[in-house]
């Protein structure tokens, strides 16, 4: 648990040191779960060419797939920068608190990302959490994955 939070922290600094097309790429190894199965399994990123289910121990182990995925225009790197300014907390439908996680702190919906975001994003989830997402977005702690 500490080893995941330790991981977020640094990939939520990191997406907040630099803009997204300021950054060169290093797409890890292939030593996830999942490499080589044509979908990027690395929450960096974000696109058509994603995995439905996201968590944090896939971030920089599924190098092959995500660089074909980037190289082909189907996923490109998240910028908390970018989708912090492209996110307007007021627009969004947040659906309801239906989820088994809703109320926890945390944002469990998949279309969010940022500080403020579950350790794993279930596509089951997504439009299930809204109170935390909303709060959580109107605290600038997180933003939409797909911008």
């Amino acid at each position: 648990m500490i080893i995941k939070k330790a991981l977020a922290a640094a990939f939520t600094a990191a997406l907040l040191a630099a803009p997204a097309a300021a950054q060169e790429v290093n797409f890890g190894d292939d030593s996830g779960e999942y490499p080589n199965d044509n979908e990027c399994d690395d929450r960096r990123f974000f696109g058509p060419g994603m995995v439905a289910n996201l968590d944090w121990e896939s971030v920089g182990k599924d190098a092959s797939d995500c660089k074909a995925a980037y190289d082909a225009g189907r996923v490109q790197l998240w910028s908390m920068t970018d989708a912090r300014a492209a996110t307007q907390c007021g627009s969004i439908q947040w659906g309801d608190d239906s989820s088994d996680y809703s109320d926890d702190g945390a944002c469990d919906d998949p279309r969010f990302e940022g500080m403020g975001a579950a350790e794993i994003l279930l596509t089951d989830d997504s439009g299930r959490d809204a109170s935390d997402c909303r709060q959580l977005c109107e605290f600038g702690l997180l933003s939409l994955r797909d911008y």
